[in-house]
């Protein structure tokens, strides 16, 4: 589909007998914010796994930024911030020290790596703590620190499973604010949750 940075086809995915996805067909536009809603277990975390290159499908197609996560791996992982359903944020780094590590991993250059990580820092109100170990943070601190470290890179497509799951309702509607700012830079954004 013309301008979709994420494209799948009949996606399914089997672990042994339990089907987990089952023949998923979405598309997400550049600049547009998609759900996957659905109870505990309805297959939301496998298909945002198998397009993050985590988990390979059994059958059908899929698709990130026109490269496969099966056979493009690398590339797929670059042009993308991924959002884990636990924040498994390096207890002993600051926030600060996790956004120059993952920013290092995606070979941003170090003057603007700094620049970014001041931005972000603004943005998502991490002054105040940027610079604390994250083992001590709050959950919607920890929350914000783990969107600060996938957008570091400033991917064109943010893959997030249940970004406000355990926030309180202002930390919630801070992420979702977000998610929509990111999404009016032109960025395609997924995210996965059971709340409506």
């Amino acid at each position: 589909m013309e301008n979709s940075c994420i494209q799948t086809n009949q996606l399914t995915r089997d672990f042994g007998e339990l089907r987990a996805v089952d023949d998923l067909t979405f598309s997400v536009k550049s600049g547009e914010v998609y759900g996957l809603l659905g109870p505990n277990g309805a297959g939301k975390t496998t298909t945002l796994r198998m397009l993050a290159g985590l988990l390979a499908p059994s059958s059908g197609e899929l698709s990130v930024m026109n490269a496969s996560p099966v056979t493009s791996t690398l590339e797929v992982k670059a042009s993308m911030g991924y959002l884990t359903g636990d924040t498994a944020l390096y207890g002993r780094l600051s926030p600060k020290e996790i956004m120059r590590f993952f920013g290092r991993l995606n070979e941003m250059d170090s003057v603007r790596l700094e620049a970014r990580i001041e931005e972000l820092a603004e943005e998502l109100e991490l002054t105040e703590f940027v610079d604390k170990r994250t083992e001590l943070l709050s959950t919607g601190q920890r929350q914000r620190s783990a969107i600060a470290r996938a957008i570091v890179h400033d991917p064109p497509v943010l893959v997030l499973d249940e970004p406000t799951a355990s926030l309180d309702v202002v930390s919630a509607q801070f992420i979702l604010d977000r998610l929509r700012k990111e999404a009016s830079q032109g960025k395609g954004v997924l995210f996965s949750t059971h709340h409506l």
